[in-house]
């Protein structure tokens, strides 16, 4: 009987999800970068040699992550039936965004016409809104349910645009701007405070053990690679410190890394099922029934995140 028990909590405890893999992380990773590199290059007042490499690379990023979950389907020329739902899917929402991004920021490759810049950003926003919401409509996997999530992926997705648009004026004649040093350190702060209400709320609702200690784990590499150390380096070159391009690249690099990071253990490590629960443990005979189970959850009142 306690074995046949244990088999039972073991089969109605959460699973880790295996139909996303990494190459659908990458989707995520990718995408949400890009999108939101493409809304920040359109607001940044670069000159033509910037504004086109930014836009380049945003559609780069956007088309890489789209290519690679195209072949994650085994049958990829099936792939055309996303755009038969574009009343109930937001991966179909996503794919039709996806074309007009792609012809808006071509136009604006050939032309660098101001109206078509800021529109490829504005369209890459909608892409990137997407995506946060492809995730929080899979209501089985409990970390991307939560109505949190969409924010955090939203913001995660700007801190990294800005991020890369940091790293590419870096490297070129313009040199990286008072505002756009400005904006990275508020992105990484915004970035900062829905992590923190998103982990803090899962915490307090509940959620799968699993869940909590693969957030857990990475919470503390957050907090000092996609967090302190890309604000310290971005206010640091903010300030005038020697060596300023090379502070404005290493806080647009780690502030993306520390993104990608967030959201390829959102996607993977942390992905795990719903799993069952009992309202009531049935016992035989006489007796009352027993408390309700919900085996491989927990909940941490008042926990913070790291």
């Amino acid at each position: 009987m306690k074995l046949s028990a244990l088999r039972a909590a073991e089969l109605a405890s959460p699973k880790q999800q295996r139909n996303w893999d990494w190459r659908a992380a990458a989707n995520f990773i990718c995408g949400g970068a890009g999108g939101g590199l493409l809304f920040c290059a359109a607001f940044a007042g670069l000159g033509p040699v910037a504004m086109r490499a930014a836009v380049l690379l945003g559609l780069a990023l956007i088309g890489c992550g789209l290519t690679c979950v195209w072949f994650e389907i085994g049958r990829p020329w099936r792939a055309l039936n996303v755009y038969r739902h574009i009343a109930s899917s937001w991966m179909t929402r996503e794919a039709i965004v996806a074309l007009f991004v792609f012809a808006a920021g071509g136009l604006a490759l050939l032309t660098a016409h101001v109206l078509l810049i800021v529109l490829a950003g504005i369209l890459g926003l909608g892409f990137l809104y997407s995506q946060a919401r492809i995730l929080a409509a899979n209501k089985g996997i409990p970390a991307w349910r939560h109505p949190r999530s969409i924010p955090l992926m939203v913001a995660t997705g700007l801190a990294e645009g800005a991020g890369f648009l940091a790293c590419v004026l870096s490297l070129s004649p313009d040199g990286v701007g008072v505002p756009l040093l400005a904006g990275l350190i508020v992105l990484i702060g915004i970035r900062t405070f829905f992590w923190k209400a998103y982990f803090g709320a899962l915490q307090a609702d509940g959620a799968p053990d699993g869940t909590l200690k693969a957030l857990g784990a990475m919470a503390p590499r957050l907090l000092l690679v996609g967090h302190a150390l890309p604000a310290v380096a971005a206010i640091a070159a903010l300030a005038g410190m020697p060596g300023r391009a090379g502070l404005a690249f290493a806080a647009g690099t780690l502030t993306v890394g520390g993104g990608w990071l967030l959201k390829y253990t959102l996607v993977r490590r942390a992905a795990y099922t719903q799993g069952l629960a009992v309202q009531r443990i049935p016992v035989r005979g006489q007796g009352a029934a027993g408390p309700a189970a919900k085996p491989g959850w927990k909940v941490v009142s008042g926990g913070k995140a790291g």
